[in-house]
Parts: structure tokens; C-alpha cells; sequence
């Protein structure tokens, strides 16, 4: 039940700020990219360990991707395939001047979380099709990497020390990651132990759908209306 309740509140949360930033970068954290001069190694690090610890949306489509995963092994390559996606992208983004819609990317990210949760209630199986989850993982983690860049190219971070900045920003990524994940790890592996697991499986992955299919409503309607 303790996943349970914090799927919840990620669902919750997540909405609530959709409607509010679409995830964005605001307040203080913002006024410090626009106005940094330079490599700040440390800050930058911080602001991308926040940006993923706090990303709603990244957090329910790794819960969707380790939610049936018992094996360290198995989650360790499903997490490298979304880390190495995710990465390649933020850096080509930024660094490239990659530059697509970032509503159009949200609603791709979204669909990922829709993705893998009808994944895990077989309802690809129930369809006759078997996508490699695998492949999956990778592509969707491109498009997650390009709306984190997305973010930063719409503050225009100034060109003196990018490289070093967007570097820092990505391990910062990394570690949050890491982070959120252990914690996923701890409270998934808590709630299988008790009988409810199987029991409520099918329910919180129905809530993790919805919450894709909203997140995707809310940005499509941003990309047409704005």
C-alpha cells in the first residue's frame, strides 16, 4: 500500500503543477540560468538532480518501468536504456540547438507513461502484439531528454561555459534519477511483500494510464490553443 499511496500523490502532484507550469523551470532557479555568466559545475548538478527528483512525469513512467521488475540486473538495463535515451537527447538538444515543440514533446512523454503501464496489464498481449520493451524504453527516453532540453533552451543560458554547465546538468540528472529510483525501489519492494500487490497492480497501473492520458490531454491542448 505504500506505493500505492505514493503513486497517488505523484498523480495528484503531477496534475496539479501540469496545470500550473507544465513542468517548467520558475521562480529562482530560473532567474540563476538566465543570468549565469560561465562553468558553474556544482549548481548546474543540483538544478538537474531537482529537475528529475521533482519531474512528475519522469518519475511515473520509471514507476511504470520498474513496477513488474524483480531483478536488479533486469532494472539495472532498463534504467541504463532510458538514462543513455535521455542523455543523448539533452545534450544534442542544447548543445546541437535541437529545438522541437516542447508541448509536442510532453505529450510524447505522456503517451510513454500510457505506453508502459497498458504494457503492464497486458494489454498489448490481449491485442496480439508483442513490442520489444526494450526498444521502447530507449526511444521514449529520447523523447524525455528532449523535453528536459526543451526547458533549458527556452531560458536562453548563455554559450560561455554551456558545455561544462550542460554536462553537469546532465550527471545532476543522473543522480536524481538514481535517487528517485532507489526510492521506487524501497516502497515497491515493501508493497510486494504484502498480499495487496497483486491485488492493486492492475488499479495503480489504470491510475498511471490516466494520469498519461491527462498529461497528454493538457499539452496537446496547450500546443493548438497557445
Amino acid at each position: 500500500m505504500i506505493i500505492v499511496r505514493y503513486i497517488s500523490v505523484l498523480l495528484v502532484w503531477g496534475l496539479g503543477l501540469s496545470v500550473c507550469s507544465a513542468h517548467g523551470i520558475t521562480g529562482a532557479d530560473q532567474e540563476f540560468l538566465i543570468n549565469n555568466v560561465g562553468p558553474q559545475i556544482i549548481p548546474f548538478v543540483y538544478l538537474g538532480a531537482k529537475h528529475m527528483v521533482t519531474g512528475y512525469d519522469h518519475l511515473l513512467f520509471l514507476a511504470g518501468v520498474i513496477f513488474f521488475l524483480y531483478r536488479l540486473k533486469d532494472i539495472a538495463i532498463y534504467v541504463t536504456l532510458f538514462a543513455v535515451g535521455h542523455s543523448t537527447t539533452l545534450l544534442l538538444g542544447v548543445l546541437g540547438g535541437l529545438h522541437v515543440s516542447p508541448y509536442l514533446v510532453d505529450a510524447v512523454i505522456g503517451f510513454s507513461v500510457v505506453y508502459k503501464a497498458f504494457e503492464n496489464i497486458n494489454g498489448f498481449q490481449a491485442l496480439g502484439f508483442h513490442p520489444n520493451m526494450k526498444a521502447a524504453v530507449l526511444i521514449f527516453g529520447f523523447f524525455h531528454g528532449f523535453g528536459l532540453s526543451t526547458k533549458l533552451q527556452d531560458l536562453a543560458i548563455s554559450a560561455d561555459g554551456l558545455v561544462t554547465n550542460m554536462l553537469s546538468f546532465n550527471i545532476g540528472v543522473e543522480l536524481g534519477q538514481l535517487i528517485a529510483l532507489s526510492a521506487m525501489l524501497i516502497g515497491f519492494n515493501v508493497w510486494r511483500r504484502s498480499n495487496s500487490f497483486l491485488r492493486h497492480a492492475y488499479t495503480t497501473n489504470v491510475g498511471l494510464m490516466v494520469a498519461g492520458f491527462m498529461l497528454i490531454g493538457f499539452q496537446l491542448t496547450g500546443y493548438f490553443v497557445t
